[in-house]
């Protein structure tokens, strides 16, 4: 499988871990963040995420910014993303069974990085269940 991660300043020990923990299953890793602590504008790093999910160049994306919400909102920006934030397993594993999210956002100021890998690992072991969540999907788009 393969993922593109991004980051903004607040996340690259959160994305330097998930790589590490990614690469240990044998995923096939594009990182489009930074590895600085400088500030940065987190859009430079989601739409590049958004835009592999997007031309299918991966299987799913992974965001990380201060509280998630921007980077997150940068990548619905396009079509065909449902990038979830997640704060929980739970609500990680819950944004693929429900809403067929393809691009977990992760707030770093929020989360551990023991939690943000946990996310991840639940975001990418769990199947979209379809049926009456694929009806409610389908009207996400506008036309």
């Amino acid at each position: 499988m393969k993922i593109s991660i991004g980051n903004d300043h607040a996340g690259p020990e959160y994305k330097q871990a998930i790589v590490a923990f990614l690469e240990t299953k044998g995923y096939e890793i594009i990182n489009h963040g930074t590895n600085s602590f400088d500030s940065v504008d987190y859009p430079d790093f989601g739409h590049p995420v958004a835009i592999d999910v997007e031309n299918k160049v991966v299987d799913f994306g992974i965001v990380i910014c201060g509280s998630g919400n921007g980077i997150a909102m940068t990548a619905n920006k396009h079509q065909g993303i449902r990038a979830a934030l997640c704060w929980t397993k739970e609500i990680a594993t819950l944004a693929r069974q429900h809403n067929d999210a393809n691009i977990i956002s992760i707030p770093a100021r929020f989360t551990s990085i023991a939690q943000a890998v946990e996310m991840v690992d639940a975001f990418l072991k769990t199947n979209f269940e379809g049926g009456r969540h694929a009806t409610r999907v389908e009207k996400l788009v506008v036309k």
